[in-house]
C-alpha cells in the first residue's frame, strides 16, 4: 500500500486542476518509479502464490518459483527505462525496452499456459483443477493489458494526456491482476483446505 500512497502523492505534486477542469503540469516531475518498485515486490509474489497452490514436488516448486520470480523481476527491470521515454522523437527507444521486456513476459505466459500443464492436470479434484487453470489464464489475460498500456505513447497520445492514460491503464490492470488473481488463489487455498479436512 505504501507505494500507492507515494504514487498518489507524486501525482498530486506533478499535476493540478485548472479552473477549466483540465490537468496542468506543475513542473514537479511525476515519479513512476514507485509503481515499478511495487511491481518488483508484488509481481514475483503473485506468480509464486500460483506455484505454491499447485501439485508440484518440493524441488520443482522451488525451481518454478525461482524461475518465474526472476523472469518477472527481469521483465519489470527491463521495462522501466522505456517508461521514462515519452518524448515523441525518442519513442524508438521505448519500443526497444518494450521488446526486451516482452522476452521474459512471453516466457512467463508460456510457463503459465503450457509449462505447468502437467501439474495442473495432476490435480484429482476437477473443481480445484479448474480454479488453478482459471488463475493461470486470468493472470495471462490481465497481464496482456500492461504491454498495451506501455505503448500508448506510440498511438500518438502525447503531453500530460498520455501520462493520465498510462496511469489509469496501469491502475485498472493492477486491480484486475492483483485483486482478481489474489482472490482466485485464495479460493484455491480454501478448496484444498476443505478437501484435506474431508480426508
Amino acid at each position: 500500500a505504501y507505494h500507492y500512497f507515494r504514487i498518489f502523492n507524486s501525482w498530486t505534486e506533478a499535476y493540478a486542476w485548472t479552473d477549466e477542469g483540465t490537468l496542468e503540469v506543475t513542473g514537479v516531475p511525476f515519479n513512476d518509479a514507485y509503481r515499478y518498485m511495487d511491481w518488483l515486490l508484488t509481481v514475483p509474489l503473485l506468480l509464486i502464490e500460483i506455484i505454491l497452490v499447485m501439485k508440484l514436488d518440493p524441488e520443482e516448486t522451488v525451481s518454478k518459483a525461482a524461475n518465474l520470480g526472476a523472469a518477472s523481476a527481469l521483465m519489470i527491470i527491463l521495462g522501466y527505462p522505456g517508461e521514462l521515454i515519452l518524448d515523441e522523437s525518442k519513442l524508438g527507444g521505448r519500443w526497444v525496452w518494450w521488446g526486451a521486456a516482452m522476452v521474459p513476459f512471453l516466457y512467463i505466459v508460456f510457463t503459465l499456459l503450457v509449462g505447468l500443464n502437467s501439474a495442473t492436470n495432476s490435480e484429482s479434484d476437477p473443481s480445484i483443477r479448474g480454479l488453478i487453470r482459471w488463475a493461470q489464464v486470468a493472470t495471462v489475460i490481465s497481464w496482456c493489458t500492461y504491454p498495451v498500456v506501455y505503448i500508448f505513447p506510440m498511438f500518438g497520445i502525447s503531453g500530460s494526456a498520455v501520462v493520465v492514460y498510462i496511469q489509469l491503464g496501469y491502475s485498472v490492470s493492477d486491480i484486475i491482476s492483483k485483486c482478481g488473481v489474489g482472490l482466485l488463489v485464495y479460493s484455491i487455498t480454501m478448496a484444498k483446505t476443505e478437501a484435506l479436512a474431508e480426508h
